[in-house]
């Protein structure tokens, strides 16, 4: 027999954001009205079940958060198949009698199949008692949640671990949603590029039927950086040299994320020239480091000595290159 989903908050007469106290006053009034020792009608028994069963529910918050992780969509009477990804457990608990080979929905305690699927009877405290069968207990795990992290260049080429806070959304015993902080340490592994994720597990949603939580999922965004600038796993960086530097040729000292190197400038480089550092790049956990590039940068005098101006004059009356043209005499 398939199993009907309940709306609870419909049963109620509430809406989903219905605080404790407005779930509190339609119960009272609903269960007054159809009280079988009130009313007499035929379908009051049942109707005053189904209010008991909605107020078992939304009056805790621990079961209305998992009940309300079902999502709005579904609607009263519709057949309630569970979303992929819950686990189907079947307990049958103890002192069962004759019928222990048999497959049996409602395990005595009064609440519906679809009460039964979810809480497989918890909170039950009418027929039945301690040792009575249960029946089968469906339970998610809870979802995935996914929030930014922001670091610094520096901690991802190295690794580090970050203190950071986020805001959570809790329940509270009154049923109403809290934004609350909470704390988390973060181990960065070296060599981690923006768009990764780092998952801290069990820190997401929560579960429910019993089911174990979500995952926290961390993505990563790198602060941009004064020297260096990162394509893949490749670091850039400008390397300043002067006009007679880049015709004759240095060695220039380089600082890196891993340490001050020393690289040669040959004669004749042009602006805009890239000198590769082999395996000076990001960290590669799993295979081959970046590189760097060290992208040559001409730099000129911008208010040169009187000396500094008469060589450049003999400079220029005795060269015959001429760098509109592309030749050289």
């Amino acid at each position: 027999m398939a199993i009907k989903f309940k709306d609870y908050y419909k049963t109620l007469g509430v809406s989903r954001t219905a605080s404790q106290e407005e779930i509190q006053r339609a119960y009272r009034k609903l269960a007054r009205k159809y009280h079988p020792d009130v009313n007499k009608a035929s379908n009051a028994e049942e109707k005053f079940k189904e209010i008991n069963e909605a107020y078992e529910v939304l009056k805790d918050p621990d079961k209305r958060s998992k009940y309300d992780q079902l999502g709005p969509d579904w609607q009263g009477g519709q057949d309630f198949r569970p979303p992929p990804g819950w686990d189907f457990q079947y307990d049958f608990g103890h002192g069962r009698g004759p019928e222990q080979g048999g497959f049996q929905w409602s395990g005595g305690t009064g609440f519906s199949d679809f009460f039964e699927a979810l809480f497989g009877g918890q909170g039950f405290r009418g027929a039945g008692g301690r040792g009575a069968r249960k029946g089968p207990v469906w339970s998610q795990a809870g979802s995935d949640q996914e929030a930014t992290i922001r670091i610094s260049l520096e901690d991802a080429f190295h690794g580090a671990t970050k203190s950071i806070a986020l805001q959570v959304q809790t329940v509270t015993p009154e049923g109403q949603l809290s934004i609350q902080s909470k704390n988390y340490d973060v181990k960065i592994p070296p060599g981690i590029l923006p768009g990764q994720k780092i998952r801290l597990g069990g820190q997401g949603g929560e579960g429910i039927g019993g089911g174990p939580r979500g995952d926290l999922y961390l993505k990563v965004e790198i602060e941009p950086h004064p020297v260096y600038r990162l394509e893949g796993r490749n670091l850039f960086m400008d390397l300043p040299v002067a006009p007679w530097e880049a015709v004759l040729g240095v060695e220039a000292r380089l600082p890196t994320l891993s340490g001050a190197v020393t690289v040669k400038v040959p004669p004749g480089t042009q602006n805009g020239r890239k000198l590769r550092l082999r395996a000076r790049g990001m960290p590669n956990s799993r295979g081959a480091p970046g590189d760097l590039y060290a992208v040559i940068h001409i730099m000129v005098p911008t208010k040169p000595s009187a000396r500094e101006r008469e060589l450049f004059e003999e400079l220029r009356k005795t060269s015959r290159f001429n760098p509109r043209s592309g030749e050289e005499g």
